[in-house]
């Protein structure tokens, strides 16, 4: 299993769950000295690669060395992602968020479509959320971005299916997770443990499930935000 983005949050507790659980396990990110640690601490089974997923053409190199090095790949997860980001503009900063979770999560998850189409299987995992269910007033391209991953994926989940594909496709879709992305925010609810989030994970990842909701109470959530009338939602 490689995990993109594997440095803090979800990415490093299911790191850590999926070694438990004995998978050899490959992370990425741009902090080394993360990775590092977490090679000291977690031994020969884990693998890293520094990466950041906005130099596209690098992080597909870093990635096919992380699979070798490996000794090869079935399950990859694409898990890196930003909320907001210091920069000189509100737009910039929007910017960058696009980069990272629209156009990272593309380039690699182009490069992984093509490893398991050529390999005969595999199964690609994206971590989107709960907030890709609706526009947000203070996180529009996040809500944006995540809507895009779970279209995206749903639309390749199609196309496996009709080329007779041996790939699966999952979209997790977490409510709120501890991790470094909320720390600070307030009026939250229903904030999960991250081992328990990562535990109901890398479950529903192993039964190959198209759509996994983290925890699993948050498919009460999304199904109330589908039934709810537009002219609601807008004024949230």
């Amino acid at each position: 299993m490689i995990i993109i983005g594997a440095t803090s949050g979800i990415g490093e507790m299911l790191a850590r769950q999926a070694l438990k659980d004995g998978y050899i396990v490959g992370g990425t990110g741009r902090r080394v000295n993360r990775l590092e640690a977490m090679k000291e601490e977690l031994g020969e089974n884990f693998h890293y690669s520094e990466m950041d997923v906005t130099l596209f053409d690098q992080a597909k190199e870093q990635l096919r060395e992380l699979i070798e090095q490996m000794g090869g790949m079935d399950i990859i997860v694409l898990n890196a992602g930003i909320s907001n980001h210091p920069a000189s503009s509100i737009t910039a900063m929007e910017q960058m968020v696009i980069d990272v979770n629209v156009s990272g999560f593309v380039q690699l998850f182009g490069e992984a479509f093509q490893y398991f189409r050529n390999q005969g299987h595999g199964q690609i995992v994206g971590i989107s959320s709960i907030a890709g269910l609706f526009g947000s007033s203070r996180a529009a391209p996040y809500s944006a971005s995540k809507a895009f991953i779970s279209t995206y994926m749903q639309a390749y989940r199609q196309r496996c299916r009709n080329l007779k594909q041996d790939i699966s496709v999952t979209d997790v879709i977490p409510g709120f997770v501890e991790s470094e992305m909320i720390e600070g925010k307030k009026g939250l609810f229903w904030v999960a443990n991250r081992e328990k989030a990562v535990r109901q994970m890398l479950h529903d990842i192993e039964k190959k499930k198209a759509v996994s909701y983290v925890t699993r109470r948050w498919r009460l959530i999304a199904w109330l935000i589908k039934v709810t009338p537009r002219f609601i939602i807008d004024r949230l």
